[in-house]
């Protein structure tokens, strides 16, 4: 069986790298507790540990308490990243080549692109409530749309959950576009109606705690996945926070880039002589904008941050009441993004029309409300994945790169860390096993199940970027090493032949605009 590739240097954490030898640290006195939380379309310099100016303080102190990690890759969108999070295995792998949203004819009937979390994986919470632990998650799921694709039937024993990929914030169901209807699942069954009080990110919140507290003291640890739909569009928050950033963003994305990346420099999370990947030439200089234009976008980033800020809040409640319980020093708490900032319209999601989007209230009194829908757009998912190339759907490093914080179980011997090695979202399902101290199944309830993929062969891109000195992928050197793209293309060659990748070029930079 394989063991985890390569997991978080930091003195507290249990297991072995692939090329250094850790020291264990004093074991805590039972079985951890495991939180993990999600964020939606979070960018990689938003929150306070990575640059920010968002009010983040909860963040902020899991990261004094744990270790941030910088290099942290996830995939480009967000079902493929979940995928890979909770089977261990390549997306592919675990049955969700793309979204499913974007399947095509030519994806019928290959394994590796049926649209959900298939069933030749153990899954996550499968593996670790057989192994003792309760199972519970709240949030957005979209890993199969139905009652036996759900998280119910794929191991946690409470659910409250988003089938599809988004959608309102608040109890109006409205979706993102008129094929993707949103639906709610309670322990799989459909949810007829919301309260009227319904915001997303404090109704997963108040599930969470209600559960860890029916179970509290029968002896079992718990596994916790929070899965938050913010800060995914459409962007939403209440009006209180919205206020609250009121003239923030009014210098425009230039500006917040170029300070977001000063910030991650005087912190040492990327270099001092970095350059950033410039404005997209689509994208309009703040000062070439009218007056309106730029009112109606800080608006929108306005949203954005409180949107962020108030998911912060809420992770503060859920620590705050595990220390009140005594839980949080037995608990291992990551935090990160399932992919870039996203710079999408919404005319870009399947099935959109343009009755859809005229049925809402734009005006700017009314952004962030109910029956609103904006977006950050690319302007400001450019400013928040700063550095780096491009955002969400693309497999830049702006599309991959996640802030990462981690806090293991017991007192950490190196708190406040940075680490710069790199690590990838698919090394987390073995590091939390190996945490638990339960080993992967070869079978699951009678059925075989895939063990886990061998070491990654690499991203075999046709562009060749050093990204330890140009991590914004400004300088392409494929011209001036033809050698090595053509070692690369072969290993990305291998891949496709070993994880059933089909060869369907999606056209997205057409979405952007």
């Amino acid at each position: 069986m394989r063991k985890p590739v390569l997991l978080v240097w930091m003195a507290t954490v249990m297991v072995v790298c692939v090329s250094c030898h850790q020291v264990r640290a004093t074991a805590p006195p039972k079985r951890p507790n495991v939180l993990l939380i999600v964020a939606d379309d979070l960018g990689y310099s938003d929150i306070g540990p990575f640059g920010g100016e968002i009010a983040t303080l909860a963040l902020a102190n899991l990261a004094k308490e744990g270790v941030r990690l910088s290099n942290f890759h996830v995939l480009p969108s967000c079902s493929p990243t979940r995928s890979v999070l909770l089977s261990g295995l390549d997306n592919h792998r675990a049955g969700i080549g793309t979204m499913g949203e974007l399947n095509t004819s030519e994806m019928e009937g290959h394994p590796g692109y049926a649209g959900y979390l298939n069933f030749e994986v153990a899954a996550l919470p499968e593996v670790l409530k057989t192994g003792g632990y309760h199972t519970y998650m709240a949030g957005k799921w979209h890993l199969g749309s139905d009652e036996k694709t759900s998280p119910h039937a794929r191991g946690f024993e409470e659910t409250f959950v988003l089938a599809p990929g988004g959608g309102s914030h608040w109890s109006d169901r409205k979706p993102l576009s008129p094929t993707q209807p949103m639906l709610y699942r309670r322990n799989g069954k459909p949810v007829e109606a919301l309260p009227e009080d319904f915001y997303s990110t404090k109704y997963y919140t108040d599930r969470l705690l209600e559960w860890i507290e029916q179970d509290r003291g029968d002896g079992k640890p718990f596994f916790a996945y929070l899965s938050y739909t913010a800060p995914h569009d459409p962007l939403h928050a209440p009006e209180s926070y919205i206020e609250k950033y009121n003239g923030k963003y009014d210098e425009g994305w230039d500006v917040l880039r170029e300070k977001r990346l000063q910030r991650l420099k005087e912190l040492g999370i990327v270099p001092k002589d970095i350059r950033p990947f410039p404005r997209l030439s689509s994208v309009k200089a703040w000062d070439e904008m009218s007056a309106e234009e730029r009112q109606f976008a800080a608006r929108d980033m306005e949203v954005y941050a409180a949107m962020v800020d108030y998911m912060d809040e809420q992770i503060n409640r859920v620590f705050d009441y595990l220390k009140q319980i005594g839980e949080y020093d037995n608990t291992m708490i990551l935090f990160f993004s399932d992919n870039g900032a996203n710079g999408a319209l919404p005319t870009a999601y399947p099935g959109q029309t343009d009755e859809h989007l005229s049925s809402f209230d734009n005006s700017f009194e009314n952004r962030g409300l109910v029956n609103s829908y904006i977006e950050m757009g690319p302007g400001w998912a450019q400013a928040s994945m700063s550095p780096s190339r491009l955002f969400k759907a693309f497999p830049a490093e702006g599309g991959i790169r996640s802030p990462l914080l981690v806090k293991t179980p017991g007192k950490p011997g190196n708190p406040g860390k940075i680490n710069h090695s790199f690590f990838h979202v698919r090394d987390i399902m073995p590091t939390i096993l190996d945490m638990a101290g339960i080993a992967h199944p070869e079978e699951y309830e009678g059925r075989k199940v895939r063990p886990w993929m061998p070491h990654p062969f690499g991203k075999g891109e046709w562009e060749l970027f050093n990204l330890k000195e140009d991590p914004a992928e400004t300088n392409d050197l494929s011209s001036e090493h033809p050698e090595k793209v053509e070692e690369m293309v072969l290993l990305w060659e291998q891949y496709k032949k070993d994880n059933g990748v089909l060869d369907i070029a999606l056209n997205l930079a057409d979405k952007i605009k």
